[in-house]
Parts: structure tokens; C-alpha cells; sequence
């Protein structure tokens, strides 16, 4: 099976939830267009995978795409044994895994539901290293 995009999540602000979009734009060393994330940093764009999330529902946990706060929701990688340094294509969009997991100083409102979360450990940060547009259904390969 092939490894695709779920879903791509933007918010104007860290710390909350993303909205899904039909498309994102990511730009070279930046990040995608109009989300809190972006700007000239290693965490630039935040991915997890529809796996980690499916572990939470099992947990009796209502949440989707997006609620984790992450950019680009996966299916079909394992994107927490990824090195630093391993690099993704999304279509024309190269992405740089910085940094595995987070420390999260604060604890969100997921880890009060549940008394887990699955972004601290099992989401990954990236820079861009080529821009373009990244949509639902595209297909993610390892460089």
C-alpha cells in the first residue's frame, strides 16, 4: 500500500486545533501559507499519521484530522521511525524531517480527555525544502 495524504490542516494561531483545507501552499524554508507555524524555524510544518490518531478514537476519543494540531494528516508511513534528516515528496513539496516528537510544556485539552496524546510522541516536524501545493489523495514518497 502506497503511503497518501489524509488530510492537510491550517490554523491562523499555535496551540489550536487545525481546520482541513482542500489544498495548502507550501513555500521554500517557511512553512504553509497562512498557518501560526510557519516562519523561519525548524518546525515548520507538523505531520501525524491517521494510525496514531485511530489509536486515540480507540481510547473513546472523538477527534479527526486536524485536532492534534498537525499540517498534514498521513496514512500508510511510519513517520516516527523516520530519521532527522530523511526527506518526503508530496508531489512537486519536499519535506525535511527536523525533529520527532515535542515536548509539550502545556497540557492540551486532548490530554485531559484522554490522558494521553499521541502528537508529543508520534507526530514530526519538517522544513520545506521545495514548495507547491499539497491536497487530500496525494501520494507521499521517501526520498
Amino acid at each position: 500500500m502506497s503511503a497518501s495524504v489524509v488530510a492537510v490542516n491550517i490554523s491562523r494561531n499555535k496551540g489550536e486545533r487545525k481546520k482541513a483545507a482542500p489544498e495548502v501552499h507550501l513555500r521554500e524554508n517557511f512553512g504553509i501559507i497562512g498557518d501560526g507555524h510557519a516562519g523561519d524555524w525548524h518546525r515548520q510544518v507538523s505531520l501525524l499519521a491517521q494510525e496514531s490518531i485511530d489509536k486515540m478514537v480507540q481510547l473513546g476519543l472523538s477527534v479527526g484530522a486536524g485536532d492534534f494540531a498537525e499540517n498534514i494528516t498521513t496514512r500508510g508511513i511510519d513517520l516516527m521511525h523516520l530519521p532527522v534528516g530523511a526527506r518526503l515528496g508530496i508531489g512537486p513539496v519536499v519535506l525535511e524531517i527536523s525533529q520527532i516528537g515535542k515536548e509539550c510544556h502545556t497540557r492540551c485539552a486532548i490530554y485531559y480527555q484522554a490522558g494521553d496524546c499521541v502528537m508529543p510522541k508520534e507526530g514530526v516536524f519538517a522544513t520545506v525544502v521545495s514548495g507547491g501545493v499539497v491536497r487530500p489523495d496525494d501520494e507521499i514518497e521517501l526520498l
